[in-house]
């Protein structure tokens, strides 16, 4: 972080990087989760995110 502790300065990630990265630790893959909402079948990950490989191992 920065000198206040506030900003990330180094492996910056978005909370989506994080929502992956739990999903494949409980096994399921976001690719095939989805819901059902306003008539029509969404993903739960439908904006990306990367897996935190260095958050698992």
């Amino acid at each position: 972080t920065d000198e206040l502790g506030m900003t990330a300065v180094e492996e910056v990630h978005h909370v989506r990087d994080f929502h992956v990265t739990l999903l494949r630790l409980l096994g399921l893959d976001d690719n095939k989760l989805t819901y059902y909402h306003a008539g029509r079948f969404k993903q739960l990950s439908q904006f990306g995110g990367k897996i935190i490989d260095k958050l698992i191992a």
